[in-house]
């Protein structure tokens, strides 16, 4: 089970925190095991909205597999914003040298900063923001226009909506792109991904359609796409023929749903293969059961992000 323990500052916007909130609340309903955890330096915070939040004062104990994460706040500029107080700074800079994971929504960036976070490391802020952030801490390499960064167990995300995909993110992280659709999905949230990494997850591309009877045969794939998934099976389970499921699958997404799960597979392999495993062990851990399909797939889409 996973801690996530939200750092709250005084004009907290409501959307940074409600986001990641919902997110992490949702995939635990999936039985993902997060527990959520509110603390500040007062029991009572006023959000920028002008609604109370109660919040703990007693910083917990943190393993290296919880996450902090900070929500931004209202103000007309970082320097001018609420700042972080010493043992905040102190705790969120422990945790991550302790090996876990600390995050940051919009403004929130800047408390990041505060504690020594962002030096040598990408991050990103909200648009009316990254200028102030790159001058008020330059030894940060401040991204322009991306949604989110990961850096070292650093993790920053744009503005105010922007924090559900980076919740998304980490939930495909940990528990893999079909947890993290199946998460947008119940929050009936089209998800975007954005960055240096491939990011951009086929399971969230193909999903802008409104056919439900292609969303419960994506369903079924994301599921299982290690699995030997024959279309004549996924065709009875959703009580259509062959012919018409492909044409229904083909019209919504573009793809025959043999080429969907390739993506998905190829999509996962990649991410493997970029965390240090080899082709072949990829190929085996995504349903392949000759390499060189694998090969031949990769081929075709040219090489990997920053492969």
């Amino acid at each position: 089970m996973s801690r996530i323990l939200f750092l709250l500052l005084p004009g907290v916007h409501l959307l940074d925190l409600a986001g990641p909130a919902q997110v992490f609340s949702t995939a635990a309903d999936f039985g993902l095991g997060y527990t959520l955890q509110y603390v500040a330096e007062q029991p009572l915070v006023t959000s920028a909205q002008g609604l109370p939040l109660q919040a703990g004062t007693d910083w917990p104990q943190l393993a290296p597999d919880d996450l902090v994460l900070v929500p931004g706040c209202r103000a007309p500029t970082l320097a001018r914003g609420p700042q972080p107080g010493d043992w905040a700074a102190r705790r969120l800079r422990d945790h991550h040298d302790r090996g876990g994971t600390v995050a940051s929504v919009c403004a929130g960036a800047e408390t990041l900063g505060a504690a020594g976070l962002l030096d040598g490391r990408r991050c990103t802020t909200h648009h009316d923001l990254q200028e102030e952030l790159a001058a008020r801490y330059p030894r940060a390499a401040v991204v322009r226009d991306v949604l989110f960064t990961v850096d070292d167990r650093v993790v920053t995300s744009a503005g105010i909506a922007s924090g559900i995909d980076l919740a998304l993110h980490l939930v495909s992280a940990r528990h893999g792109p079909a947890a993290a659709a199946r998460v947008a999905r119940d929050m009936v949230v089209y998800a975007r991904r954005n960055g240096h990494e491939q990011q951009d997850s086929a399971m969230f591309r193909h999903r802008a359609h409104l056919d439900d009877t292609v969303h419960r045969a994506q369903d079924a794939i994301d599921a299982g796409f290690t699995e030997r998934l024959p279309l004549s099976g996924l065709a009875a389970s959703l009580g259509v023929s062959e012919r018409t499921l492909t044409r229904l699958f083909g019209r919504a997404t573009g793809l025959t749903p043999l080429r969907y799960q390739q993506t998905l597979r190829l999509e996962r392999a990649e991410h493997l293969i970029a965390h240090g495993s080899t082709v072949e062990a990829a190929a085996r851990a995504v349903g392949f059961e000759d390499p060189r399909m694998l090969r031949r797939l990769r081929s075709r889409s040219g090489p990997a992000v920053g492969q």
